[in-house]
């Protein structure tokens, strides 16, 4: 319920009981009005669901919309399609009583939708399995196929149901749906041969046509135009706006298949529907005696193919009639237009039995076979289509609203009566409440015998001239003067001008209706000729043969009339247990006044208001919703529940006047009561839910900070434990260490025993502990930790070893160039350690390829083919007086190469030098000897270079003259041309100097920085 004033007054009430003006009309109108401008469709009537079609797609429909009434009491939400369909799940539940859901209303109203609605929420909300899925999709698709066949566009709604409904879902006894069983009512088969203008067909018929494939259409021989048929184009209204027959199609189609339809099955159906379509477009004429004959093949073949019949024998079914006349049969002529009924009957016939075995089919698939579940139970739905009032009323308005009469007449016993029993057992002091019971129209139209549906019976059953015109006038003398009943003859003059000769006035609960009686008998009798049965049962069609029963043509009893199937549909209509009268957006008087008739509740529960009451609660509900409004009862009550209901209105201030007291329930009487009540409610939860959130909040608090600190004592515990236990198992250790320690040191000088393994092993450990902090890093350090005398021997071992893989290590690292320089090096070290002073100077010193800047190009062309290894610059001492000249010194691989600019001056070979000497000192001179015998060679040469121990070592490796260098102390003989002798004198001083002494020698003053 609103809580807030404001919001009343801006959507109205939810419930028309708590109207406050509940005896005007116009605050009904208004109250509807006011919920439908913001888009609230649904209100109540206690507990009866009005809805208001809306015409357009509204949010309310989606699985959260299902949810949220899942499982919730009937007035906490909202009124809602779902809240109706929740409450009847329920109490299915609960009371494990079956229940119905009866779906009223004028034609446009809505009932197919809400219907469709109350379908989907079962499917969403219910449980599921595999099988039960299967269910609810067969249960879903079966409306598109109905609705297909069933419904059709009339003049007030684009998808009327022309037909009524009645749906068990069956459920086990987990709530799910297992199955269900549909029944059909009072198919309008009169629209297969004739609509109203501006009304169509079945749907299914251009459904088939605009949707269905080229290939099928030309093998059924339809054209994609429904103009072309005969039975298609009395509405004048091929299409609809609103209607899409191409998706439909589709969508039936889909259908079909997952209800269970074999391919075979809805070809035979298709072809069903197509022949129809060709019975209308046959066309006949007149022979010289007046009797019909077909005009045209063309619908003879393809019904002949169609219906699976012989072409000779449905023309002569056609165009004839059997009659048996003592024992004898005959078969008479039909004129024009007998030949016309005929063909017409038996369109309505296939169709109207076609329909019943696709319904019977549907069954099938949705049939619960589960014999061992014994609980199940069972939820209808009930939609019939409404009140009908039409400018020209004809037998079929007149069956309709007779079943209409037969609702209604069931909900006034069923709802009214009990709303009035409950008050006798509650022991409420009331007036009875006075309300129209509609049992009298019943009984004007199905007394026996004296009933509109007997005496029109009795006129289509009696011999001689029985016409439309008959059945009036012995209605007039029959029913002339019931109060319900009116005809031409019998009205006032004012009446007589709104009504025709020919028509009968039934005043229904529901409005006036007149009805126009040409065609009644005929379409009472609704007969089919015995040889157009003959030829269905000679069908090759399987649908066919079981719609047609070869029974019937031994059945000798007259055929029903439309009164007894119409009687024999209504009487087992179920007792609805929940009513959703659905209404049109038409906000007048007359329109709402509709609704008000058909139900009857505004004016008996504003009556009770008037009386007694406006709303009736259990005593235990009432203490359980409003016992936080008073101290006493607040949080629970713990006596009598009458003395907690009289405490609580008490401390309410109720007024006696404002409710009464039964048995079980309270009754309250204005509705500003119980909103009072509703918006202190409201205002307490408030309160209710701060002192709620605080609580909560600080017991949950409370409650996480205990676990944590558990917790953490818990975790401080165990870890305190894992300490000491830590602590205790290394002072263990530790002292069985430090005994057997002392043990192994007192007899470590023995042999090894249990008494010094440890020790012994110890000592081994510390020292390859050692060894291994303290082993040397390279080839140079030669450092070693002083071993045990047991491992003496194994520490010499170790020692060579780690030398050894010190030496590879470093090797293997070594790149070819600095193999080359380590290898020039150690000729020169075993040349010059030692041995000459400036050789220190040279070791950090690379040695190179080459000394000079830059090679005359001369000097290489003048070497050839020749590879230079080695040129450095050079002094070389002439041999007379001993000038100093600048050379360039060469080394080939076969010669040493003396160049000046570019000119060789000499060529030494390697095979010619006998010997290279050197001096002691820190000088750069020596002298190459070469054989005195060699007529090339002058003498000795006699050279000077700054980089002498580099020169040296060149020349030594080139000429594999390592032996032949000879370091000379204090002078060096060499020789000179002509067999002459030259010396070289070497002293130390404090620079240096070459020059030729007074004695004829060559004096070199040697320093020791110089090198």
């Amino acid at each position: 319920m609103e809580s807030a004033l404001t919001a009343r007054d801006r959507v109205g009430v939810q419930d028309f009981v708590l109207l406050e003006n509940y005896t005007s009309e116009a605050a009904f109108i208004e109250n509807l009005r006011k919920r439908f401008k913001e888009n609230l469709i649904y209100t109540y009537i206690s507990s009866v669901l009005v809805s208001v079609n809306p015409y357009k797609d509204l949010e309310i429909y989606t699985k959260n919309h299902m949810e949220r009434y899942r499982g919730v009491n009937f007035y906490e939400v909202s009124p809602h399609i779902y809240a109706t369909s929740d409450n009847s799940y329920r109490s299915m539940r609960t009371e494990r009583r079956d229940q119905c859901i009866l779906i009223s209303g004028e034609s446009g109203a809505g009932k197919t939708e809400a219907s469709k609605k109350i379908l989907q929420y079962y499917a969403v909300t219910c449980p599921a399995s595999d099988q039960v899925q299967t269910v609810k999709d067969r249960l879903l698709q079966s409306n598109p196929v109905l609705e297909a066949f069933g419904n059709a566009k009339t003049l007030r709604n684009d998808n009327s149901s022309r037909f009524g409904k009645y749906m068990d879902i069956q459920f086990d006894f987990k709530g799910a749906p297992v199955g269900g069983h549909i029944i059909n009512y009072l198919l309008e088969k009169s629209r297969v041969v004739h609509q109203n203008h501006g009304e169509r067909n079945f749907h299914i018929f251009y459904q088939l046509i605009e949707g269905g494939e080229e290939d099928l259409l030309r093998r059924l021989g339809l054209e994609r135009n429904p103009q072309h048929y005969q039975y298609l184009v009395k509405g004048n209204c091929p299409k609809v706006s609103s209607i899409n027959d191409r998706s439909d199609w589709k969508q039936v189609r889909k259908a079909l298949t997952v209800i269970g339809f074999s391919e075979d099955e809805v070809e035979e159906l298709m072809n069903i529907i197509s022949s129809v379509l060709h019975l209308g477009n046959m066309q006949y004429g007149g022979d010289d005696g007046g009797s019909a004959c077909i005009t045209s093949d063309t619908q003879i073949k393809y019904l002949s193919r169609l219906l699976g019949v012989s072409g000779t024998v449905l023309t002569e079914a056609l165009t004839h009639r059997k009659i048996i006349a003592k024992g004898e049969e005959l078969m008479s002529p039909l004129n024009i237009e007998q030949a016309s009924a005929a063909r017409d009957a038996l369109s309505k016939a296939v169709y109207g039995r076609t329909f019943t075995w696709l319904v019977n089919k549907i069954n099938g698939s949705l049939a619960y076979t589960d014999e061992s579940n014994k609980n199940s139970s069972v939820i209808g739905l009930l939609d019939i289509y409404g009140f009908e009032v039409f400018q020209y009323n004809s037998f079929e308005q007149f069956c309709i609203n007779y079943c209409n009469e037969k609702l209604q007449q069931l909900f006034i016993e069923l709802t009214l009566k009990s709303e009035q029993e409950e008050y006798e057992a509650e022991g409420i002091t009331w007036e009875p409440v006075q309300y129209f019971n509609n049992k009298i129209i019943c009984d004007l139209v199905e007394e026996k015998f004296k009933g509109i549906i007997s005496i029109l019976d009795e006129e289509c059953l009696r011999p001689g001239d029985a016409s439309d015109i008959t059945f009036l006038e012995k209605l007039e003398d029959t029913v002339g003067s019931h109060p319900h009943f009116v005809t031409h003859k019998l009205a006032d003059t004012k009446t007589r001008k709104l009504m025709g000769r020919e028509e009968f006035r039934l005043l229904h609960y529901a409005g006036d209706v007149n009805y126009n009686v040409n065609g009644f008998l005929d379409k009472n009798n609704d007969l089919l000729y015995r040889n157009l049965k003959e030829v269905m049962c000679m069908s090759e069609n399987k649908i066919l043969t079981q719609c047609f029963d070869r029974e019937e043509l031994t059945d000798k009893k007259r055929p029903d009339t439309v009164r007894c199937v119409v009687l024999s549909h209504v009487s087992p209509l179920p007792n609805p247990t929940i009513v959703v009268p659905c209404a049109k957006a038409e906000f007048t008087k007359l329109h709402v006044t509709k609704i008000l008739d058909y139900s009857e509740l505004l004016h008996f529960n504003c009556s009770q208001v008037k009386l007694c009451v406006c709303v009736c609660v259990f005593v235990c509900a009432l203490v359980f919703r409003y016992k936080s409004l008073c101290p006493d009862t607040w949080p629970n009550w713990q006596g009598k529940l009458p003395e907690g209901v009289s405490t609580l209105v008490k401390h309410l201030g109720y007024k006696p006047e404002e409710y009464k007291m039964g048995r079980s329930k309270i009754f309250i009487r204005f509705p500003k009561t119980l909103f009072a009540t509703e918006d202190a409610l409201e205002t307490r939860k408030q309160s209710l839910a701060t002192k709620l959130q605080a609580g909560w909040k600080g017991y949950t608090q409370k409650t996480k900070y205990q676990k944590l600190r558990r917790s953490a004592i818990r975790i401080e515990a165990w870890w305190r434990g894992i300490l000491a236990r830590r602590r205790a198992q290394r002072r263990r250790k530790a002292s069985d260490t430090i005994r057997r320690f002392i043990r192994g040191f007192i007899y470590r000088h023995q042999e090894r025993c249990p008494q010094n393994e440890y020790f012994l092993d110890y000592v081994r450990y510390a020292f390859l502990m050692n060894l291994h902090r303290n082993a040397p890093k390279n080839v140079l350090d030669k450092s070693w930790p002083t071993p045990p005398p047991a491992l003496t021997e194994a520490s010499e071992h170790l020692r060579k070893m780690c030398m050894q893989n010190m030496v590879w290590t470093y090797c293997k690292k070594i790149s070819p160039e600095w193999k080359h320089q380590m290898e020039q090096k150690t000729v020169a070290s075993e040349l010059f350690k030692d041995k000459k002073d400036n050789y220190p100077q040279s070791v950090p010193k690379l040695f190179v390829s080459t000394r000079l800047k830059e090679i005359n190009p001369k000097a290489l062309q003048a070497l050839g083919t020749e590879k230079m290894k080695y040129a450095v610059p050079v002094t070389k001492y002439d041999r007379n007086g001993y000038r100093a000249r600048p050379r360039q010194l060469l080394l080939t691989g076969d010669s040493i190469v003396i160049v000046e600019e570019g000119k060789m001056k000499q060529r030494i070979e390697y095979g010619a030098l006998k010997g290279i000497s050197v001096s002691s000192l820190s000088d750069g001179v020596f002298v190459l000897h070469v054989p005195s015998t060699d007529n090339k060679q002058k003498g000795d040469v006699v050279l000077q270079s700054d980089h002498v121990i580099e020169t040296l070592t060149k020349v030594a490796i080139c000429g594999e003259k390592a032996d032949n260098v000879n370091i000379n102390q204090g002078s060096i003989t060499f020789a000179l041309s002509q067999g002459k002798e030259g010396v070289i004198d070497f002293t130390p001083g404090s620079e240096l100097l070459v020059a030729k002494a007074k004695n004829g020698h060559l004096a070199v003053v040697s320093t020791q920085t110089s090198g």
